[in-house]
């Protein structure tokens, strides 16, 4: 069958249209991405602004006409921690469903973090043994953790690259007092969940998903994204501590110069290095391998795995 998954990110709104059935690996067959940074479109209250109200509805509508146009048999559409925290999520999902047909669930930040590890069991196998998934998005940080396709333990924390640098770095470059501050309060929120995972034991692999560690991976020197997603891709603390003093002296379009780093995303990959180190960190991880999938794929392998054989 031809399958959407219709994603709505606190970064970006994307439909992934695959060509899948049971038992084979998803093939894309279309991508449909606007980046809409819906975590800066809240007011003091936490709420999404009319302006980004009407700016998600009219994407989503986009992207729903792309999909019927691309001939999907069926849409499966969620939002993460945007639209899941906002104080007016209610109105939000109504003004969705009544003006572009879509009826848009919201994931918890556990099930993000469980089908985020379930695609990383599904692309590194078996073989790789007991997983420790990390994965920085917008509005949150997943940690999942275990040996089978459920992991045994799956977290989520308000540690998103977006949500961080709105709410801790003003400047540009960002004052040190306050990149000291996200630093502490970061590493502060990553410490109250490690207990939780190192009582199953160490990893036998770590792996991450998301543009922020990509990114981050790509400017310490990993293969280009062009160079195709079999080849494998490794980020170290050891790089990552040499780059975060680095990117704290940098201007947003200084960052967006490096290597992989968009324009869009040039401003929150400082908060997005913080939080990668701390976690690194604190979980005594001194390498890591770039998973090519991530939540959508999670979404898209649950979904076949509830198809009549």
């Amino acid at each position: 069958m031809r399958l959407g998954v219709l994603d709505v990110g606190s970064n970006t709104i994307h439909l992934l249209v695959v060509d899948a059935h049971p038992g084979a690996r998803p093939q894309p067959a279309h991508s449909h991405k606007v980046e809409l940074r819906l975590a800066e479109l809240l007011d003091e209250r936490g709420a999404v602004t009319p302006e980004g109200i009407e700016h998600l509805v009219a994407v989503i509508g986009g992207a729903a006409q792309a999909a019927e146009d691309k001939g999907c048999e069926d849409v499966v559409p969620f939002a993460t921690s945007a639209v899941r925290e906002a104080t007016n999520a209610d109105e939000v999902l109504a003004r969705v469903l009544a003006e572009t047909g879509v009826d848009l669930p919201i994931l918890s930040g556990e099930d993000e973090a469980r089908l985020t590890f379930l695609a990383a069991r599904r692309w590194f196998g078996w073989s790789a043994g007991k997983l420790l998934v990390l994965d920085i998005g917008g509005g949150s940080l997943e940690i999942a953790y275990g040996i089978d396709e459920d992991p045994d333990a799956a977290v989520s924390l308000p540690l998103g690259a977006g949500r961080l640098t709105k709410g801790w770095l003003p400047g540009d470059p960002p004052d040190p007092a306050d990149v000291r501050a996200l630093r502490r309060h970061a590493r502060a929120q990553i410490a109250r969940t490690v207990g939780e995972f190192s009582r199953f034991g160490a990893p036998d692999h770590v792996v991450a998903t998301s543009k922020t560690f990509r990114q981050l991976a790509r400017i310490a020197g990993a293969a280009r994204s062009a160079d195709g997603l079999y080849v494998q891709r490794d980020l170290t603390r050891k790089s990552l501590e040499e780059w975060v003093p680095r990117l704290a002296a940098m201007t947003t379009a200084q960052r967006a110069a490096l290597p992989g780093v968009s324009d869009g995303r040039a401003s929150q990959l400082l908060a997005g290095a913080l939080v990668a180190e701390g976690a690194m960190d604190l979980f005594g991880v001194d390498e890591l391998e770039i998973c090519p999938w991530a939540l959508r794929e999670g979404v898209i392998l649950r979904r076949l795995d509830h198809l009549p054989s």
